[in-house]
């Protein structure tokens, strides 16, 4: 048994105004008590002071097969497997240095992920290749499928290979060109039969959808998820707030992967796109925030592995990008940890500090309670119970 303080604390629901001492025997959390509760005799205490500690971050939205190159996708076809693997590793790697101790990775290639992550380091579930349309976004990951039947069979497919749940690409993407990002991929007969079928068989979909008629198809499908949810038309972008009342209502997890990069220099057709409606960063993470007030479920993700901008490990970035939106300090620490853990299908593995849940722990310096800009001075991070570098 060992135990770690800290005098400040936030259990992946609420700040913990006593701080927290938390047990943790055999890879899980044993008891969560007050900072100034003895610990049991001859048990090893960590205190880090000016520290606080928080569950490990969870982030919803990556790509782990992604090196962050600038070509990270479109180079998948040609990498052997070996190579993908040791991707996928180093990619695991700079995650949990970063704090990150879970990650919901939402496309690979050639099955990587879903059949080869490595055991140790973060958890990780898996949804395989995404389904997209012939030629569509992303479809260099090998998930191309059309018509009813075809995709009711993608959707058996990815259950038989163990995937934990179905990503279905809804819209074109910024990283694949000659697809519409404000356009729909599939019908709604196509979308609704991927998410009959996904429920049928037990697992949860969510969609990546830039475009206002998507978030509105996959939405009256009944997805349990929506990646970016921009809102995009030829002429604009956002939300209607009847939209997001139906969204909130409805208990949709939305994803709007935020966090860029420092000095990140986006690809020139997305610069055009940017500088075209003001899809900036900050303009993105205000209307997350406008989102966040009219009760929509957020939660976190970078995209992680697209591109330069989006490197793995930048989760913290995505969190302060949304205080700087608005959103409330405690608020946002939830979307990254217990919030996204709950839309992960990991609420009863990780992403609180509870009894009985993993021991995945971070430990930073200064008071993430009221600035999150403290997640990123790592100071200890501890994945189900083991110091990571010890």
């Amino acid at each position: 048994m060992r135990a770690y303080r800290a005098d400040r604390a936030f259990d992946g629901d609420r700040v913990l105004p006593s701080g927290a001492l938390v047990l943790v025997e055999d890879g899980r959390v044993l008891a969560v008590e007050p900072a100034a509760a003895a610990p049991p005799a001859g048990v090893p205490v960590t205190s880090l002071p000016g520290t606080t500690l928080l569950p490990g971050l969870v982030d919803a939205h990556v790509h782990l097969c992604g090196d962050s190159s600038p070509r990270a996708l479109d180079q998948l076809p040609e990498l052997d497997p070996d190579e993908v693997d040791r991707i996928v590793a180093r990619s695991l790697r700079q995650h949990l240095a970063a704090g990150v101790t879970a990650v919901r990775d939402l496309g690979d290639v050639g099955w990587a992920v879903v059949d080869r992550a490595p055991a140790t380091g973060p958890t990780v579930v898996a949804a395989g290749p995404p389904i997209t349309s012939p030629g569509g976004h992303c479809a260099s990951m090998g998930g191309e499928a059309r018509g009813v039947d075809a995709l009711r069979a993608a959707v058996r497919e990815r259950a038989e290979r163990g995937a934990a749940l179905v990503k279905l690409m809804a819209s074109g993407g910024a990283m694949t060109p000659g697809t519409d990002m404000a356009a729909c991929q599939f019908t709604s007969a196509e979308v609704r039969a991927v998410v009959e079928e996904a429920h049928r068989l037990g697992l949860p979909v969510t969609a990546h959808a830039h475009a206002l008629g998507a978030v509105r198809q996959v939405l009256a499908a009944g997805v349990d998820g929506i990646e970016h949810c921009t809102g995009l038309t030829a002429t604009g972008w956002g939300l209607p707030p009847s939209l997001a009342g139906q969204l909130a209502r409805a208990g949709t997890a939305v994803c709007p992967t935020l966090g860029l990069a420092p000095d990140a220099v986006p690809p020139p057709r997305v610069q055009e796109l940017i500088d075209r409606l003001g899809l900036t960063e900050q303009a993105r993470a205000e209307e997350a925030a406008r989102l966040h007030r009219a009760g929509v479920r957020l939660v976190s993700g970078v995209d992680a592995g697209i591109a330069p901008g989006k490197p793995h490990g930048l989760l913290p970035r995505a969190v302060g990008s949304l205080v700087d939106g608005g959103v409330p300090a405690a608020d946002a620490l939830r979307t990254a940890t217990g919030a996204a853990a709950d839309a992960c299908g990991l609420a009863g593995g990780t992403g609180r500090l509870a009894p009985g849940l993993d021991a995945d722990l971070l430990l930073v310096d200064g008071d993430a309670t009221t600035d999150v800009s403290a997640l990123a001075r790592v100071r200890l991070v501890v994945s189900r119970g083991q110091e990571v570098g010890t």
